[in-house]
């Protein structure tokens, strides 16, 4: 007999409410939602996404709570489920989602699937973090985090992919949500709740969200966070120019220089806006990582703005402790050009030539090609 696929699903029927009345969320405000004419999606969402599994019904039973939060969607559908949680009260609250995250994580669920926003995203991963595997299907305001997949007929299609025994790799992703009430006064306050582990088909499951100035800044703060976390002790960290290092500066909060560049140590400001030879003495005889970014149009990660950066100081540090931030935006830009090296040395420039790691977001890395002048 082959073993059913255990699917965990969760509904938030309140999910997405205040979009359409531009209350540009639903965080604590359904009933004004709801009066101003607003009218629930997250069922139909969750619909469009169920119904690519319709199928493979007899490969997949469903582990749900009762009511509009799941198990009203099994029974239209004709789905095998089983009732794990009922919520105490009507409308339902987070406080319901979060209970039933931990009771269906508990059952021992091959995945859970939940419909919702950043709201609900931070509810399942309060009491799952990465222990189970998730994915969210898009059904809120916000949808910042990257645990969710790009659609619901996106996440259908991953869903059947995994119910089907077809390999899917895994990876953690970040769940990040906004101060809606300061969003509403125009303010962008993002935080990390924390990650969740999701299936990692990219081409089903979106990145940081990246559109508009709001997500510009979401994504810097996202670099910045993860950067600050992988800095070692007794480490120094050369801090190259422009606005995203300077992220990283603001996220340890530590005085930048937007176009020099900075030596910090064990989260403390070692030199301050320093020449090419004051570098190679710092980095010659210690531990050393160079931080930098790329100039957005032009590609060029080294000799534009940063000559401080001298080929005998890059040799010092060398070329596999080089970590290189951008945003996708940035690299967009590009339109496929090569990142460029120009350092006055043009054997050095051909020996960092080739595929480097470029990091893009929380534990998001891209590979994109640096060449030099003469291939550009």
């Amino acid at each position: 007999m082959t073993t059913q696929f255990r699917l965990g699903l969760i509904v938030n029927p309140l999910a997405g409410l205040g979009g359409s009345v531009g209350l540009k969320g639903s965080d604590g405000m359904a009933e004004q939602a709801l009066a101003l004419g607003a009218v629930p999606m997250a069922q139909q969402r969750a619909r469009q996404s169920l119904e690519q599994l319709l199928p493979l019904r007899d490969k997949l039973q469903i582990v749900t709570v009762a009511g509009e939060m799941g198990q009203q969607l099994c029974e239209e559908l004709g789905f095998d489920y089983q009732l794990c949680f009922t919520p105490a009260t009507l409308p339902t609250t987070a406080a319901d989602t979060e209970q039933a995250a931990a009771v269906i994580a508990g059952s021992g669920v091959d995945l859970l699937l939940f419909a919702g926003g950043d709201g609900t995203a931070r509810n399942v991963c309060s009491v799952v973090g990465a222990k189970t595997t998730v994915l969210g299907i898009p059904a809120g305001c916000k949808i910042h985090s990257g645990v969710y997949a790009i659609s619901p007929l996106a996440a259908g299609k991953l869903l059947a992919k995994l119910v089907a025994g077809e390999l899917v790799s895994q990876q953690e992703a970040a769940v990040m949500d906004i101060d809606e009430s300061a969003f509403r006064e125009g303010v962008v306050k993002a935080r990390r709740y924390g990650e969740m582990r999701i299936p990692a088909e990219l081409r089903y499951v979106q990145s940081v969200k990246m559109a508009g100035k709001e997500s510009e800044e979401l994504v810097l703060d996202d670099l910045a966070a993860y950067v600050a976390g992988l800095m070692e002790p007794d480490v120094r960290y050369v801090m190259g120019s422009g606005s995203t290092v300077a992220a990283v500066m603001a996220e340890l909060g530590l005085d930048n220089t937007l176009l020099g560049v900075d030596v910090v140590e064990n989260g403390q400001l070692l030199a301050k806006d320093v020449t090419a030879a004051q570098l190679l003495k710092l980095v010659q005889d210690k531990p050393s990582k160079l931080i930098i970014t790329l100039i957005g149009g032009q590609g060029h990660v080294f000799g534009r703005g940063n000559q401080q950066l001298s080929p005998a100081v890059i040799r010092a540090i060398g070329r596999n402790n080089i970590l290189l931030l951008a945003t996708k935006s940035k690299l967009q830009q590009l339109n496929g050009r090569p990142l460029l090296a120009d350092t006055g040395d043009m054997a050095l420039d051909r020996e960092l030539q080739g595929l480097i790691p470029v990091l893009t977001g929380y534990n998001d890395y891209v590979i994109y090609r640096l060449g030099y002048e003469d291939e550009a």
